[in-house]
């Protein structure tokens, strides 16, 4: 069973997302580059998305995915700067979903402002 998301995305397919973000292993030489092979895999997988997507004039989400789901990649930042800019996000209308895809090793709640929240552990899909 699937719990819908306004705009169509269902919880269930957010999380075949996740997973496969999470067996997918990632050079990490720098976010444009990882942010150009997570592009690579999901137009193979068939999943559409927008690139930088524009919230408001400070906040832009590296990939939107159908139904409001907010994807941002971060390869080494500070753990509450990670989590203020995802909390920022999920401020957001538009943004239902949020998924943060890091090389930081930190704890990431399962919601965020009220909205469902998951972490994709970039360096675990190596081990």
């Amino acid at each position: 069973m699937s719990i819908s998301i306004s705009g169509g995305q269902s919880v269930t397919d957010v999380e075949r997302f996740v997973a496969l973000m999470r067996r997918t292993p990632f050079v990490m030489k720098d976010e444009k580059s990882v942010q150009a092979a997570i592009a690579v895999v999901l137009d193979s997988h068939g999943i559409d998305y927008k690139r930088e997507v524009k919230l408001s004039e400070s906040d832009i989400v590296d990939f939107m995915l159908p139904g409001g789901v907010a994807v941002e990649v971060k390869l080494k930042a500070q753990k509450r700067e990670i989590y203020r800019q995802c909390k920022r996000y999920c401020e957001h209308e538009q943004v239902k979903i949020i998924v943060l895809m890091t090389a930081t090793i930190m704890g990431f709640p399962p919601e965020i402002e009220g909205k469902p929240a998951y972490y994709v552990s970039m360096g675990r899909s190596w081990l």
